[in-house]
């Protein structure tokens, strides 16, 4: 069974912070017996920290906290377009990414991680209502307002509160595998996985019978991976046509219908590696991949690694 390290986490709530974000990263990390994480919330400094939408936070830490995080938050603010957070606040993100810590910001918070330069060159994201704010208040910065979340190694950014969620199951990911982050997906009640590329927003109105028979189709592809499945079987599950299933399923999820299965398969193969003793030719019949040549090559192309290597990282203890 794959035991982690414990690993550090700040919340750090500016002035105007949105009670959602906040709340987000503070919940999914929370310690407990399946989450080697602790979180500690804190501000610029310890005490009362004035929030947005009639909120308020009292917050047990200052900015010494992140001298000791291994990955900080910055939660979404209100007007983040009108000034930069305090420069004690910038130069304490600036250390701690020095030092190693990761930095990912939820909404607006991209505006935070912004003012300190580090976005500087690097794609980010925002709430789809700031993006051309933040592209023209840090033009440097690579603002792309139609993905849910992106992941730049150490500085990571998220779109609105929602997306927060999927940025923090895709740490979960990393950190600990398929496994622990569905698990509190289904805590969370929350979609077990969404692409960071998918779009922010669908820029027209979705009849919602067909928003739920999609999501219905998704559903029941999930529980058949092993199986045969194309276009034409998912389209005729959501009764609508091949051409109108696939610009839907596009729009919706950033994938084309394969893509997505594949990527469905993949994560499933992940899950059975870090769960069972199964062989990497077991698991790709498992999985609807076939054959363990077959596995190896879309985990090399997605994951940039192999199933052995993948189950060697998370089923030992570091």
């Amino acid at each position: 069974m794959f035991v982690s390290r414990l690993r550090r986490v700040a919340v750090l709530v500016l002035e105007g912070a949105k009670p959602l974000d906040v709340g987000i990263p503070a919940q999914v990390f929370t310690t407990r017996a399946s989450m080697p994480y602790e979180v500690r919330v804190c501000g610029a400094s310890p005490g009362l920290v004035t929030g947005g939408d009639g909120l308020s936070y009292h917050v047990a830490h200052g900015l010494d906290a992140l001298d000791w995080a291994d990955i900080v938050f910055v939660p979404g603010y209100r007007h983040p377009d009108r000034e930069d957070p305090p420069p004690a606040v910038v130069a304490a993100l600036l250390a701690a990414h020095e030092r190693g810590a990761r930095l990912a910001a939820i909404s607006t918070g991209a505006f935070a991680l912004a003012a300190t330069g580090l976005l500087d060159g690097r794609r980010a994201t925002t709430h789809w209502h700031y993006t051309r704010a933040l592209a023209a208040r840090h033009p440097r910065v690579r603002v792309d307002e139609n993905v849910l979340f992106v992941d730049e190694g150490s500085v990571l950014t998220s779109a609105g509160a929602a997306s927060g969620i999927d940025l923090c199951l895709h740490v979960l990911r990393g950190d600990l595998g398929v496994a622990a982050s569905n698990h509190a997906a289904r805590r969370l009640v929350a979609a077990p996985y969404r692409s960071g590329g998918q779009a922010q927003y669908v820029p027209r109105s979705v009849p919602e019978p067909i928003g739920e028979r999609f999501a219905a189709t998704r559903e029941w592809a999930l529980g058949r991976l092993g199986e045969a499945l194309s276009l034409q079987s998912l389209a005729r599950h959501a009764a609508v046509s091949p051409r109108t299933f696939s610009r839907r399923f596009v729009e919706d999820t950033g994938y084309t219908p394969m893509q997505w299965i594949l990527r469905a398969r993949v994560d499933l193969a992940r899950e059975l590696l870090e769960r069972s003793e199964r062989s990497v030719e077991q698991i790709a019949a498992d999985v609807g991949l076939g054959t363990g040549a077959n596995l190896r090559l879309h985990f090399q192309q997605i994951l940039g690694t192999t199933p052995s290597e993948y189950r060697r990282t998370f089923t030992r203890g570091e």
